[in-house]
């Protein structure tokens, strides 16, 4: 008989938290268009509310936007937190509880930055208020901490996906990015929250498609090639993309401005670009989509993608709270687009047009920058809902994946960054062998040595147990305090007793070079002591050091903590 178990209930939770996400996503987009219209009367593109404006309004709007959107998120930072307010790390490494004031007063400080032209996605700040409503859910109906965590992995796949109009890859990018493994138990809310989400925006007023994407050509057998090679490019783009990024964050740093005026300077930056170029504002949407539907001069393209690029790292670099998933695509959309120019010239009438290439180069773009092929595959393909595009779009993914990874495994989400330096920790610590952590042994005498040379050396290290050797340096076996100290106590003569009359033979497990970390930790079970005599090798006994338990059980630990955490 069917039984309403916790895993079905959990379904249930999930649909309410993607409709949740949806009106989030709805409230959030209705703010800026708020705000545009009180600010400039226009709403919509930012590209044509730049356009529309004098220079010099242009120049002061995105100034006063970052002082306000600074001053904001110094308040946020004053707030005091129980928990960090990044969902990924809520959902990856937390226990799913994200504070309100402080998410709130972000996304705030993010709206201030959007509607005044900052180059930057407003993607962020929906993403997290729909995860901030599905913590609240989850936290008044008291969920466990571990279904906490998955139910804000929901609500950030419905914002995804309400932001994108992309459930399949909504719920991919969850699953991928946020929670590193596709299970059936996580994978099944998430996919409903998405699609709950999806729905809602759908039957809400006002929907349309992020990008409109016009229909995708035949590809002929060995044009196939070419975007393989687009793949190579977006694969060594996309890791410098995001150095930029974090080399502009280093140079606000070090201007020692207050928040305020540093995201000020940025927004004065940005504006002084916007004089000559209107297209640097906003998250670039109607550049991409005007790219995809008519014909662009490559040099115009060239200048947009550049300064496009400088403004993006501006506006991050100064510390400004928001997207760069929107600015990535753009930025594959252009190198795509400028490759199939290229192509044209070298081969007219073989290749297929531009837009075809700048299509394909928005996802492999985002697969190298998150280190996601797979969500980025099938973000593209919902969007063009082309089967002709799967072929080339998923060699180019692969290919732009494996390409960034091989150059430094850079990711634009820090919880993907963590997660490969834990896999790589992971993968290290399982082959550690004991040869890492040898130490000098410093309490060895031979065979032969007097009782006082064994006694002085036990006073001064609080040791249990001497290692003997012989003349070629090979393990005897040990003396123990013990011996010594009841020898003294029953007052028998130690002037003629020797190393040789107190030796325990294979008294003590030896460990050797070769061994790993569960079979020395095998022998430290049987063994009370601190450390143990390191050979060369059974059958070749030469005292090389000792291993000691701290060092041997910090490893392990290191090891059993970081599976826990990706569990």
């Amino acid at each position: 008989m069917f039984g309403f178990s916790e895993s079905n209930s959990m379904l249930l939770w999930a649909a309410v938290v993607g409709f949740l996400g949806a009106l989030a996503t709805i409230l959030f987009r209705e703010c800026i268009y708020g705000m545009q219209m009180l600010l400039t009367g226009h709403s919509g593109s930012f590209v044509a509310m730049a356009k529309s404006l004098p220079w010099w309004w242009r120049l002061l709007l995105p100034a006063a936007g970052g002082v306000v959107a600074g001053a904001i998120l110094l308040l946020a930072k004053r707030v005091p937190a129980a928990a960090t307010s990044d969902y990924m790390e809520a959902v990856a490494i937390g226990d799913g509880n994200i504070p309100v004031r402080q998410s709130l007063l972000r996304s705030l400080s993010s709206l201030a930055t959007i509607v005044s032209g900052g180059s930057i996605g407003r993607e962020g700040s929906m993403v997290q208020l729909s995860a901030l409503a599905a913590s609240l859910v989850g936290r008044i109906t008291h969920f466990s901490p571990a279904r906490l965590r998955l139910l804000v992995a929901c609500g950030a796949a419905a914002g995804i996906t309400s932001a994108y109009n992309a459930p399949i890859a909504g719920a991919f990018f969850v699953t991928e990015i946020v929670l590193g493994a596709i299970v059936m138990e996580s994978f099944g809310p998430v996919v409903v929250a998405s699609v709950v989400a999806n729905i809602t925006m759908r039957e809400l007023p006002g929907y349309r498609p992020a990008y409109e994407m016009p229909p995708f050509p035949p590809i002929a057998g060995i044009e196939i090639l070419w975007f393989v090679l687009l793949g190579i490019m977006a694969g060594v783009a996309a890791p410098q993309f995001l150095r930029l990024l974090g080399f502009s964050k280093q140079i606000f740093k070090k201007t020692g401005l207050p928040l305020p005026w540093r995201l000020g300077l940025g927004g004065l930056l940005v504006g002084l670009i916007s004089i000559w170029l209107p297209e640097v504002w906003g998250n670039g949407y109607s550049v991409v989509n005007s790219l995809l539907h008519t014909p662009w001069l490559w040099w115009s393209v060239l200048v947009v993608l550049v300064l496009k690029v400088v403004a993006t790292a501006i506006t991050t670099g100064s510390g400004a709270i928001g997207g760069i998933f929107t600015p990535t695509l753009f930025v594959g959309a252009a190198i795509g687009y400028l490759f199939g120019q290229v192509l044209h010239v070298l081969l007219p009438g073989t290749t297929s047009a531009p837009f075809a290439f700048a299509m394909v180069g928005m996802g492999a773009f985002l697969a190298a920058a998150t280190s996601a092929p797979l969500m980025a595959i099938l973000m593209i393909f919902e969007m063009t809902l082309s089967y002709q595009v799967v072929l080339p779009l998923m060699l180019s993914c692969v290919v732009a994946y494996f390409v960034s990874r091989s150059i430094n495994g850079a990711s634009m989400y820090d919880i993907t960054i963590k997660r490969n330096r834990d896999a790589q920790e992971r993968v290290k610590l399982r082959g550690i062998h004991m040869s890492e952590l040898i130490r000098p042994a410093q309490t060895v005498l031979p065979m032969d040595a007097s009782f006082a040379e064994i006694s002085g050396l036990f006073l001064k290290y609080p040791v249990k147990y001497i290692y003997i050797v012989d003349q070629k340096n090979r393990y005897c076996g040990v003396v123990a305090l013990q011996d010594i100290t009841s020898c003294l106590l029953d007052k028998n003569d130690t002037e003629q007793r020797q190393a040789a009359d107190f030796l325990r033979r294979e008294f003590l497990h030896v460990v050797t070079p070769e061994m790993s970390l569960g079979e020395a930790l095998q022998s430290f079970l049987d063994h009370q002591g601190e450390r143990l005599p390191v050979v060369r090798s059974k059958s070749d006994p030469e005292l090389l050091g000792a291993v000691y338990k701290t060092s041997l059980l910090d490893a392990y630990f290191r090891l059993d903590r970081s599976q826990e955490l990706h569990a």
